[in-house]
């Protein structure tokens, strides 16, 4: 359906500008935090508690930090919310257009496991919420006074996320409702904490009442939770144009290891802020980089022939009201077009010189994945016509009509 592609495109669009907006706002407050400097005597007076001076843009900056806050409310204070919001929600959407919309095709892998497409949602649905609420709830309690514990009480949270998801769904599918996580966790953070802490914190300096430190404390809290999440979910949602990660047999410890490494990178420029350079700590991610590379480039074979085993088994309970092998004559054209230009990257097993690894995930083994995935295989090969990738294999115009009039008799 090409308009549902053109939606798909504009959400997409709009869901990277806002992050854009919104990462970018939360790298910048870290830093301005961690680099204030101590004022002199004439501006503590003033309330001041730390300050900051920058030239950009052909211009000189200053940016002050108040103790308390300013005499008089100043008639626009600018608050930075919905850039947090208009991520998650444009987020969201996207992850119904695409993975709910057209689960069959990006969510469900019979080889992962069988199950309907309203399974499917709900699971997915069910796994963001509950383990949102789980960190909330970890994040209300005395866990949160033990930033080392509660660290590593979050990273088994999402190690168990991310073994459920992709022991649940498609690798590419696994990989987007673990990032989906992560963005609910990161907005209810905003949502939940930081903003009810900064509207007390307003009303209490135009009614000239005390602050209570713990209003600053728990926000700030939040906020460095978000700034560690920042880079792992920057990589999520890259990650669906790279395939060897998540389809990797133990793609959910790519995506732990993956995590963990950016997370861990993060804190290099953390700590930087503070003055302390660590160089250790990038040439340590460095080095996990390449390790983790170098075990997902490994060659796996036997593991490929046991994917192609599991597809056709899965596809012989799943699928009831398509027939598993073609029927009619036009069926049977259209399964040799694929097996002549489309298996050779979209299998368990390619052969393709470049695609060692099926793109986006869209395997062709057999007949129940055709017709499974029938709207995207339509679609790119006789709409946006560009598959076969650069035409490789010299797919005709006249075979390419074979598939369109397939599609109008199904």
């Amino acid at each position: 359906m090409p308009w549902l592609d053109w939606l798909s495109l504009f959400v997409r669009w709009f869901h990277v500008i806002a992050g854009v907006a919104w990462i970018g706002a939360s790298f910048y407050f870290i830093w301005l935090d961690n680099n204030l400097d101590t004022p002199p005597e004439w501006k503590k007076k003033q309330g001041i508690k730390g300050d900051l001076w920058a030239v950009h843009g052909g211009g000189f900056y200053e940016v002050a930090k108040y103790a308390y806050g300013p005499q008089t409310m100043p008639e626009k204070l600018h608050w930075f919310k919905w850039e947090a919001y208009s991520t998650w929600l444009s987020g969201i959407a996207l992850l119904v257009i695409v993975y709910y919309f057209a689960a069959a095709a990006y969510l469900i892998d019979p080889g992962v496991m069988a199950m309907s497409e309203a399974q499917a949602i709900i699971r997915g649905i069910t796994l963001i919420a509950v383990g949102a609420v789980l960190y909330e709830i970890a994040c209300r309690t005395k866990l949160a006074n033990y930033p080392r514990v509660f660290a590593i009480a979050l990273v088994i949270l999402l190690v168990v996320v991310s073994y459920l998801a992709t022991h649940w769904f498609s690798g590419r599918g696994a990989y987007i409702h673990v990032g989906a996580l992560i963005g609910t966790i990161m907005v209810a953070n905003v949502w939940l904490n930081i903003m009810p802490a900064q509207r007390k914190m307003v009303h209490a300096v135009a009614h000239q009442q005390p602050i209570d430190p713990a209003w600053g404390a728990g926000a700030k809290l939040r906020s460095v939770h978000n700034n560690y999440l920042t880079l792992p979910i920057l990589f999520i949602m890259i990650s669906n144009h790279y395939p060897m990660t998540y389809q990797h047999p133990q793609n959910w410890l790519v995506l732990v290891a993956l995590m963990a490494v950016a997370a861990w990178i993060r804190h290099f420029f953390n700590l930087r802020h503070l003055g302390q350079v660590k160089p250790s700590i990038l040439i340590s991610g460095a080095i996990a980089m390449l390790a983790i590379a170098f075990w997902v480039s490994q060659p796996r074979a036997v593991d490929a022939g046991k994917a192609a085993n599991q597809n056709t088994e899965a596809s012989s309970v799943t699928i009831s009201s398509t027939s598993l092998q073609p029927d009619t004559e036009l069926d049977k054209q259209v399964m040799a077009l694929v097996e002549t230009h489309c298996q050779g990257c979209h299998s368990s097993a390619p052969a393709d010189d470049i695609f060692r690894v099926a793109p986006l995930g869209v395997k062709f083994d057999n007949w129940e994945q055709i017709t499974r995935q029938a709207p995207q295989l339509v679609n790119r090969t006789t709409v946006t016509r560009d598959m076969p990738f650069l035409n490789k294999t010299n797919m005709t115009d006249e075979e390419r009509a074979v598939i369109a009039q397939w599609a109008a008799q199904r």
